[in-house]
C-alpha cells in the first residue's frame, strides 16, 4: 500500500447517486443487439480493448505490463492513494470509467459494495487454488477477492533503545512504564491500513475494552502521526521506542538495514487483505475478468512478490496455494484475526470520529 494512502468514509466523500436511464431514439431490441455485437467483438479482439485499472498497489505498474504482454490487452493505469481512488469511483458512480479496482482493505471495498457498485456473484477460474485462509476472506457475495494478506499493524521496536529482555510480546506490553511517551501509531482517518487495525482491535478485545486500550496508550503518552512514513521516521530517529503499523512497511524498513525488530503480538494481528474487484458496469467486462484471473494466477503472484516491482508492498503473505512468499517476510508465529468487513464498513465513520475526538486530539 502506498504510504500516502487515505481511506475516507464513503458517506463523507459523496452522497448516493441515482442512476437514471437515458432516453434515446434506438429501440430496446436495437440497443440489445448492438450491445451483444460489441461484447462479441471485444471478446474476439482482445488487442483492441483498453482495460482501465484504478489501483493503490506498489506493483500495479509491473502487473499492467505483464498482463499486456500476456494477453495483448492494453491497460490504462490510474495509480493513486486509496482515498483518491475511492473519491474518483464515487464521482463516476453513474458513468464509470474504470473496469477494475485494487487496493488494501476489504472493509473499504465492502463500503463500495454496499453502494451497489461492484459486480457480484462472479467466480474467477481456478478459485479452488486459494489457501484455506484465502477462501475464508472472499466477500460473501463474491464481489471482491483477496490477492494478498498483510497485518494491518504489528509492533516494531528500535533495537538501539529496547533490549531483548524489554521487548514487547503483546499489545498490552506497550502500556508498561518503560514505554511511557515512547509509542507511536498512525491516524486511522489518514492512514489506509490503520482503520482496519483499530476496527480489528475493537472487534477482538470488545468495543469498550478496545477503546480503553487506546485511551490507556494515550494516557501513557502515545504519539499519533499521519502515515507509515512519519511513524517510521520517528522510530528510526529514536523519538519513540516502538510503533504499531502495517507489517509490510516494517519488513521493508528492516530490509533496508534500519535498526528495528518486528513483533507479532501473541493475541493476534488484524489481517489486511489486498482486494480486487470489478465494476458492475465495467466498460470492458471480459478484459476485467481476465485481469483479475491473471492477478490471482501463480504467474501474476510472482510479479507481485518481486520487491523491484512492488517495494514494500511485495512483502505479503500469499493466499494462493503453491506460491512462496518473499523470504524476507516472517511466515510462522503469526496469529491472524480476520476483521469482519461488513461490520467494519458499517462502523467506520463512528470509529474514526471517536478516535479523532479521544485519541488524536
Amino acid at each position: 500500500m502506498k504510504l500516502t494512502n487515505v481511506i475516507l468514509p464513503i458517506s463523507l466523500i459523496m452522497g448516493s447517486t441515482v442512476i437514471v436511464a437515458g432516453c434515446g431514439t434506438n429501440s430496446a431490441a436495437t440497443s440489445a443487439n448492438a450491445a451483444s455485437a460489441k461484447s462479441a467483438n471485444s471478446t474476439k479482439n482482445d488487442s483492441k480493448q483498453t482495460l482501465v485499472l484504478y489501483s493503490a498497489q506498489g506493483y500495479d505498474g509491473a502487473m499492467a505490463k505483464a498482463f499486456e504482454k500476456k494477453t495483448g490487452i492494453k491497460v490504462k493505469l490510474v495509480d493513486d492513494s486509496t482515498g483518491n481512488i475511492i473519491a474518483k469511483m464515487e464521482a463516476e458512480k453513474s458513468n464509470p470509467h474504470w473496469d477494475v479496482a485494487w487496493f488494501d482493505g476489504d472493509s473499504t471495498m465492502q463500503g463500495i459494495d454496499n453502494e451497489g457498485m461492484l459486480l457480484k456473484g462472479w467466480t474467477p477460474n481456478d478459485v479452488g487454488n486459494y489457501t484455506a485462509y484465502g477462501k475464508s476472506i472472499i466477500s460473501p457475495d463474491k464481489s471482491y477477492y483477496p490477492a494478498s494478506i498483510t497485518a494491518a499493524a504489528a509492533i516494531a521496536y528500535n533495537t538501539k533503545l529496547v533490549s531483548p529482555s524489554q521487548a514487547p510480546k503483546d499489545w498490552s506490553d506497550l502500556l508498561k512504564p518503560e514505554f511511557k511517551n515512547a509509542v507511536a501509531m498512525n491516524d486511522p482517518s489518514i492512514s489506509g491500513p490503520t482503520f482496519p487495525f483499530v476496527a480489528g482491535m475493537l472487534q477482538s478485545m470488545g468495543t469498550q475494552q478496545g477503546k480503553q486500550f487506546f485511551t490507556s496508550l494515550k494516557k501513557n503518552g502515545m504519539k499519533v502521526f499521519p502515515t507509515n512514513d512519519n511513524t517510521l521516521k520517528a522510530l528510526i530517529a529514536g523519538q519513540v521506542k516502538a510503533v504499531m503499523i502495517q507489517d509490510s512497511a516494517l519488513t521493508s524498513a528492516k530490509q533496508k538495514g534500519d535498526p528495528i525488530q518486528i513483533v507479532y503480538p501473541t493475541s493476534g494481528v488484524s489481517s489486511l487483505p489486498g482486494v480486487i474487484a470489478i465494476d458492475k458496469n465495467a466498460p470492458n467486462m471480459d478484459a476485467a475478468k481476465k485481469f483479475v484471473e491473471f492477478v490471482l494466477s501463480k504467474e501474476g503472484q510472482q510479479v507481485m512478490l518481486d520487491p523491484k516491482n512492488g517495494g514494500g508492498d511485495s512483502y505479503f503473505n500469499p493466499v494462493i496455494k503453491g506460491v512462496q512468499p518473499n523470504s524476507a517476510r516472517q511466515q510462522s508465529g503469526i496469529k491472524w484475526v480476520p476483521v469482519d468487513p461488513v461490520k467494519a464498513a458499517q462502523d467506520e465513520n463512528a470509529i474514526k470520529q471517536w478516535f479523532h475526538a479521544n485519541i488524536t486530539q
